[in-house]
């Protein structure tokens, strides 16, 4: 059966609201009333998703406090910082994440700004990924607050047919957590992350193959994941500034042009992506940055700050359960230049004092009186906490201190027990 026929005498209407079967012209529910349907041939052989929570740090913030649900919302801070996210009123002023937080508010001054609450959000985005898991377990998370599902084979499981399932997902997440989803029903991945931003908030869009590639036909070749602005300027060079110059492009030439990537382009132009949906692989990096106030150049001020990015990391590996092989330092200079040092260790670790060694090895590489804006660390080549080895002598001394100053600190609070480096007077910083 091809995507775009429909199962014999299955429903190709439905109410997102009260999920009750409707004619394919209908424009209002017949039962409640509600003008939210979802109509399309193909939706009883559809059963791969893409979801993806609505302006999610600045939802959950709307939810916590209704004074501000009707006003514009900034989750960022700080003069020199970066906007993190943007609730949609605020993006209607042109507010976006990753703007400076300078040009969001001369767009936006009445906006109201929120300092991120990262420990918060990830308890609302494991909310929402449990709920997942309930549908099915062929869950692949790309973040916090999106992810990507396979309901193939579930219809007897749940009595209904996948893209129902999804819309009774939706909203019992926005009745029982709070916050909205909106959903991309396809054949595949691609196609369905595409979809979940044709309709956003609250949205659920289908898109088949045959549609996909008209619709694709007219946008930048930018517009296909992992085509940045390098690939981009390679591609025009060639003639091909849009999807339809890729889609007219024969297949065997276009891989003669572009050996490692040709063939990847010419099916996606066309709407094919062959990628399963692979279940939970887990955060890829775990890390933390701070945006400076002032610009800094000193090694001795860094330092004291790495360290402080060092234990959140730490903290955020062990809350997690995970330890990593590999310790990356970024830095941001005053001219927006980035500079990304990484270096792998011989073993596991989640140890704040081996992640603030092995990157203060790379920070005092750096110093060379350049002025930097931006800091961060992280760990990466994820492996289970268990696997964490603390074998060397140092690093077991490391250890033991450490994790009894996470256990006072479990008892009597963060401010219990402060390492000298980590003080010297207050720092004003945006950290992430």
């Amino acid at each position: 059966m091809s995507a775009s026929a429909p199962a014999q005498g299955k429903a190709t209407c439905f109410c997102r609201d009260c999920l009750a079967d409707l004619d394919f012209k209908a424009r209002r529910c017949s039962h409640c009333g509600s003008p939210r349907l979802v109509r399309h041939h193909a939706l009883p052989a559809l059963s791969l998703a893409h979801i993806d929570c609505d302006a999610f740090y600045a939802t959950v913030e709307k939810r916590d406090n209704p004074d501000i649900a009707d006003k514009p919302v900034i989750i960022g801070g700080g003069k020199r910082g970066v906007v993190s996210a943007a609730c949609y009123i605020a993006r209607t002023y042109g507010v976006r994440s990753a703007m400076p937080m300078f040009k969001a508010l001369a767009l936006c001054p009445q906006a109201v700004v929120i300092g991120p609450d990262m420990a918060k959000y990830v308890r609302v985005g494991r909310e929402v990924r449990q709920a997942m898991l309930a549908l099915t377990p062929l869950v692949e998370p790309l973040s916090i607050d999106e992810a990507f599902l396979d309901l193939k084979g579930t219809e007897r499981v749940h009595g209904m047919m996948a893209a129902k399932v999804l819309a009774k997902f939706a909203r019992e997440v926005e009745a029982g957590i709070g916050i909205t989803v909106s959903v991309g029903l396809s054949v595949n991945k691609f196609l369905a992350k595409i979809a979940s931003d044709l309709d956003k908030p609250r949205g659920f869009a289908v898109l088949d193959q045959d549609e996909a590639r008209v619709m694709l036909a007219d946008k930048p070749v930018g517009f296909i994941f992992g085509v940045g602005p390098a690939t981009q300027e390679r591609l025009a060079a060639r003639g091909f500034r849009i999807i339809a110059d890729l889609q007219r492009a024969d297949e065997i030439e276009l891989m003669r042009q572009f050996p490692t990537e040709g063939r990847r382009l010419w099916r996606l132009a066309r709407g094919v992506d062959d990628r399963q949906v692979v279940a939970d692989r887990g955060a890829k990096t775990i890390s933390s940055e701070t945006t400076f106030e002032n610009d800094i150049r000193d090694f001795a001020t860094l330092e004291r700050l790495l360290w402080r990015l060092s234990e959140k990391v730490s903290a955020r590996l062990k809350n997690a359960e995970l330890a990593g092989c590999t310790i990356t330092l970024k830095l941001k200079t005053a001219d927006f230049r980035q500079r990304t040092r990484s270096q792998s260790i011989a073993a596991p670790t989640q140890l704040a004092a081996k992640i603030f060694a092995v990157s203060r090895d790379m920070l005092a590489k750096e110093i060379d009186g350049t002025a930097f804006r931006l800091m961060g660390t992280g760990v990466s080549a994820l492996r289970p906490g268990s696997h964490a080895d603390d074998t060397d002598m140092l690093d077991r001394r490391a250890a033991h201190a450490e994790r009894a100053m996470d256990d006072l600190r479990k008892k009597f609070g963060q401010g219990v027990v402060i390492r000298g480096i980590a003080y010297d007077g207050p720092e004003k910083a945006e950290e992430a």
